[in-house]
């Protein structure tokens, strides 16, 4: 496993989100899944030179640093395997993408797509309301882009 920082702003990154927030005792093992996970994570038997960490314990973020070698859709298709088995193993869902994440002053919350479009019309969130835009695509992006205030997101859309 990599660290962060030597992780190229060129890694590719995948976000998965929890629709539940694990607790602080599940952390350490989740991170310890991910760790052994990415430590062994394969392309065509090229090892990847990769990293991944579990986030305000409601996230799962993996990068790949494709200079050295290419995620194929193989190697693409374990790490969601391991996703689906995490979630299974800690009973959430990593997988609904219409649930959205955004903060409360300090606090991480979520709503669903229209519970989300609801509390923006009733004014208990607004355009400066920060969000969660998991679509990143780059370490780069998710330094810069990853949280973002709401009418600078794709989440703008659905309000």
């Amino acid at each position: 496993m990599t660290s962060y920082e030597l992780m190229p702003g060129t890694s590719r990154v995948w976000i998965y989100q929890s629709n539940l927030p694990f607790t602080d005792e599940e952390v350490p093992e989740i991170k310890e899944q991910i760790k052994n996970f990415v430590t062994n994570w394969v392309s065509h038997n090229n090892a990847l030179r990769s990293y991944g960490d579990v986030l305000n314990n409601r996230f799962i973020v993996l990068m790949v640093d494709e200079s050295q070698a290419g995620a194929s859709g193989c190697s693409i298709d374990k790490s969601v395997h391991f996703i689906k088995a995490m979630g299974h193993h800690h009973g959430v869902d990593f997988f609904d993408r219409m649930n959205f994440a955004f903060k409360v002053g300090d606090e991480l919350k979520t709503a669903h797509r229209d519970a989300f479009a609801q509390l923006f019309q009733a004014g208990e969130i607004n355009d400066s309301t920060l969000v969660f835009n998991n679509l990143v695509k780059t370490k780069e992006d998710f330094e810069k882009e990853w949280i973002v205030p709401l009418k600078d997101s794709w989440h703008a859309r659905m309000v």
